[in-house]
């Protein structure tokens, strides 16, 4: 019998967390997600199935919307659906059977990883790793933008937490760059 031992995208056995001047940023590998992608003709069906789910108005372009299960806009009829993994292990089910036939859903919990930044000033550290006109951005906000030449979705919270996905294969990346650009900017 194998002895299989979970690790978090940089490879640890608890998550990263690197604080610098007031600003952290933190692994968090404990987030279910799947991508929803509306059905030819089920585009209206699809997002309100989505809104159902996640108990709030279905995100719209550059928005994100929920409470225990959100959502946030990845593309024109797709969404990208997240929940706590420890109360959603099966997220993309749950999702799959909320949607019925009008969508696709696809599992992605280990094809993204998360990273959370809280703190004062993370504007001037975003200002670094994106070209996000941060002026537009405010709670609910979720846009799609390159860090370090990795595609990503970078979610506003509220102004003092933000989240930023990212590629899991590229995790070393990503957080190699979040932690430069904080140590450049605070």
């Amino acid at each position: 019998m194998h002895d299989l031992v979970a690790i978090t995208a940089l490879g640890g056995a608890e998550p990263r967390v690197d604080t610098i001047a007031g600003v952290t940023c933190t692994e968090v590998p404990g987030v279910a997600v799947a991508s929803v992608a509306a059905r030819m003709g089920q585009e209206t069906y699809c997002a309100k199935a989505l809104g159902d789910l996640i108990e709030a108005p279905t995100p719209e372009v550059g928005q994100w919307a929920g409470a225990t299960i959100s959502a946030f806009w990845s593309g024109p009829d797709q969404w990208m659906v997240e929940a706590p993994f420890e109360s959603h292990e099966d997220l993309p089910g749950q999702t799959k059977a909320a949607m019925g036939g009008t969508a696709s859903v696809t599992e992605q919990t280990d094809g993204w990883t998360r990273f959370d930044l809280s703190g004062d000033n993370i504007s001037s550290v975003l200002e670094l790793l994106c070209q996000l006109d941060l002026r537009k951005i405010s709670a609910g906000s979720a846009e799609r933008c390159s860090i370090h030449h990795i595609g990503c979705f970078v979610l506003c919270r509220t102004p003092e937490h933000f989240s930023i996905y990212g590629p899991r294969s590229s995790a070393g990346s990503l957080h190699h760059a979040i932690v430069t650009a904080m140590r450049s900017a605070l």
